[in-house]
């Protein structure tokens, strides 16, 4: 009878611990009382993400961290080389991407995307003494991009020979090539341009008109559709509550050009690369 009385309530435990264990979340990890979303980013493109001290900062860093307050879920951060976002999304390794993707259509084949909440586009950065006044006096020149940005397919489909296209792993380094004259101008994400003339001792000076209009959405598993609708959600709701508008003044100066109105979603927004 003890032995029944034993058994009986080792299962009982059992039960019990069960019952407390919870699902995992959609995330992959914690319990089912919080989502827990797996963040990747590459944070050398201030500024939008950067570390500081070990701190994630910037102005993606602070949206996706606003987003889940709203929609009541927690975030856990990885770092990694920016070509290495997307697939690494892909094969399912983190839920989202946030690191000022621009929304093309090459992207969309194989992941899903937020509504746009940002505009930008591409601006040249070179040295006075270059002689570079505007795109078509790229022609010839050493050209430098961080790499697996929608900068090479711009230049590409423009007329710039690839041979004539430097690609470095992040833009910190693109930029100290253009200082050093390992290369004759940048071409890039004018927002960071104008950081870097902005915070860095140099004589670089972004030249000519902004060029290709483009918007920056989080990227997202397309398996994830609940999430998707989670991120939209709270995105929309901080840009009713002024949360949204009052990130361009903690991370942008106030600079506004880049704030989006109401709804962009991706498929009419999108800009096709080749």
């Amino acid at each position: 009878m003890r032995k029944i009385a034993l058994l009986l309530l080792s299962v009982l435990i059992v039960g019990v611990l069960a019952a407390c264990g919870g699902e995992k979340s959609e995330g992959g990890t914690g319990s089912s009382d919080k989502l827990v979303v797996q963040v990747g980013t590459s944070p050398t493109y201030p500024p939008f993400e950067s570390d500081v001290n070990g701190e994630l900062v910037g102005f993606d860093i602070g949206l996706i961290k606003k987003i889940a307050e709203e929609e009541g879920f927690e975030v856990e951060f990885s770092t990694m080389q920016f070509d290495g976002l997307v697939p690494a999304l892909i094969a399912g390794q983190i839920d989202v991407v946030v690191g000022a993707i621009t929304i093309t259509d090459k992207r969309l084949e194989s992941v899903a995307f937020s509504n746009a909440y940002y505009k930008s586009g591409l601006s040249i950065l070179a040295k006075p003494s270059s002689g570079i006044t505007g795109f078509d006096d790229l022609k010839g020149k050493l050209v430098g991009i961080q790499k697996g940005t929608s900068s090479y397919n711009y230049l590409i489909a423009n007329g710039i020979e690839d041979n004539n296209i430097k690609q470095y792993s992040d833009i910190s380094t693109t930029y100290s090539a253009l200082d050093t004259g390992g290369i004759d101008a940048v071409f890039y994400d004018n927002p960071s341009n104008i950081n870097y003339i902005t915070t860095q001792t140099t004589d670089a000076e972004i030249v000519g008109d902004i060029l290709a209009g483009e918007y920056y959405g989080i990227a997202i598993n397309k398996k994830k559709t609940e999430l998707i609708e989670k991120i939209n959600a709270g995105l929309a709701k901080l840009q009713e509550n002024g949360e949204y508008e009052k990130l361009f003044d903690e991370y942008l100066n106030g600079e506004k050009n880049g704030l989006i109105e109401g709804v962009a979603k991706p498929e009419d927004v999108v800009i096709k690369v080749q």
